[in-house]
């Protein structure tokens, strides 16, 4: 299972993924529309380095993409549109497709590790973008639990993306760097404008965290456990350290799952930071599942209320991480970072 759908399960929730979109007004001979929105497509071999290091290469540069849910979010950002995608939730209940425009894209699956192989075949693909997960060695969609059908679909296309981890800036300059090369003007493109607007946003985030002192904890509760989140592989998680808040590294997480220590609720108390910092996409239901547990407010930050959200594992897009930065710099701009004198 993959990090993002683990933290949904934890909390009793679905995963919500970014998804903005611009379109293209071609066509192709069969009215479907290709993946790619630029002027014109580069001629002869293609090549791309995945995060997993393997370099793909074709012989023609591919125009008929399936994407993850959140990769299309990246690749729509510069004009390339897909001819199908697969996410991990309902698309009429997936607050991030809200106002998306979807015609002539194929939604070839709305549950996690459920993929419509055999329509996905009937689109002709010649490239599967998703992203690389490090730690489970394999692509969104394809990881260990998810259906062996849905598996298939990387034997219509190779499979390529940028790899998870490190940081969400390496993410989204890695999706740029995807979409140039097949064909997209990223100079002209809405995710030019969405990275000068994420460029603000983190000075703004650097500045607030230069007048803090804050150590923070991000973490997912469900009924049983609480999720400590290791930023070694939440990539949102060491861009924020990077730039000035402290985020608490736990020091067990689960050795066959890393992205989390699996704390009891008798030990909730183990680490003690200024502020929680709780998975957006489950936030309302799983701040009313830890409050509902006595141990919760023996963190100080939860006694003390300092709990916000953490846009967590969903990030792909300069726009998406802008809006998530300035949001969080003004959460934490209300936050005491003297509760533990």
């Amino acid at each position: 299972m993959s990090p993002h759908l683990a933290a949904a399960t934890a909390a009793a929730a679905a995963l919500v993924l970014a998804l903005s979109a611009c379109s293209s007004d071609i066509a192709d001979d069969d009215g479907a529309k290709p993946a790619s929105g630029a002027s014109s497509v580069p001629d002869g071999p293609w090549s791309f380095t995945d995060g997993s290091g393997e370099v793909v290469k074709t012989d023609e540069t591919p125009t008929r993409i399936i994407a993850h849910a959140p990769a299309a979010a990246a690749l729509i950002s510069y004009g390339i549109r897909p001819v199908g995608i697969y996410g991990d939730e309902s698309v009429e209940t997936d607050p991030n497709l809200d106002g998306v425009d979807l015609t002539d894209i194929e939604i070839l699956g709305e549950e996690w590790g459920s993929i419509d192989v055999a329509k996905a075949s009937t689109l002709s693909p010649d490239l599967i973008v998703a992203d690389w997960w490090p730690a489970e060695k394999a692509h969104s969609g394809l990881e260990n639990g998810t259906k062996a059908k849905s598996k298939k679909l990387a034997e219509l296309a190779p499979v390529v993306g940028p790899s998870q981890g490190g940081s969400i800036l390496n993410l989204a300059e890695g999706y740029e760097d995807l979409a140039e090369s097949l064909g997209a003007d990223v100079e002209s493109a809405q995710g030019a404008q969405d990275k000068e607007a994420f460029e603000k946003a983190r000075d703004g985030f650097i500045a607030e965290m230069k007048d803090k002192d804050l150590t923070a904890l991000a973490v997912s509760p469900a009924d049983d456990l609480l999720y400590a989140a290791n930023p070694e592989y939440a990539p949102e998680l060491l861009d924020f350290t990077e730039w000035g808040l402290q985020v608490v590294t736990p020091d067990s997480p689960d050795p066959d799952f890393p992205y989390w220590e699996n704390l009891s609720w008798e030990n909730a108390d183990k680490y003690q930071p200024d502020v929680l910092l709780i998975d957006s996409r489950t936030f309302v239901d799983a701040t009313k599942t830890a409050e509902g547990q006595p141990t919760w407010t023996s963190i100080r930050a939860a006694k003390e209320g300092q709990v916000i959200e953490w846009p967590a594992f969903w990030l792909h897009t300069y726009a998406d991480y802008a809006d998530a930065l300035t949001k969080l710099t003004a959460d934490l701009a209300d936050v005491d970072d003297s509760i533990g004198d």
